[in-house]
């Protein structure tokens, strides 16, 4: 089952300035710098020792950003097991799991419509 809050995104127009702030002023660290595409990156940052990070993510790649709220991701050790197991509880998912290079993905939303993903 979900055992953290792995990341929250922030959206920013400059990654590489945001990320000057948040190491250089907040003192956090670079826990993941992954290319997305032309001048993008997956970037996590953290206080040292942190299980939770934030994504510095690119409003230019985030279509309708300015009306999004914070992008909350739940991490579990077991994503096809959790998945099935909130799915038979009667959580509505957006699709199906989706690999990428950073990990194992689905959106699921509650009974509000906000959505979230769950991370493996």
């Amino acid at each position: 089952m979900i055992k953290k809050i792995a990341t929250v995104a922030v959206y920013v127009d400059d990654q590489q300035k945001a990320k000057e702030f948040w190491t250089n002023k907040m003192e956090f660290e670079v826990t993941a710098e992954h290319p997305m595409g032309p001048n993008a990156y997956w970037l996590e940052v953290a206080p040292k020792g942190a299980e939770t990070h934030l994504v510095i993510y690119p409003k230019a790649m985030m279509q309708g950003w300015e009306s999004m709220k914070a992008s909350i991701v739940f991490e579990c050790e077991d994503i096809m097991g959790t998945y099935e197991k909130l799915k038979s509880n009667g959580v509505e998912f957006l699709g199906e799991p989706n690999t990428m290079q950073w990990g194992t993905f689905v959106q699921f939303k509650d009974e509000d419509g906000n959505q979230f993903l769950l991370k493996g």
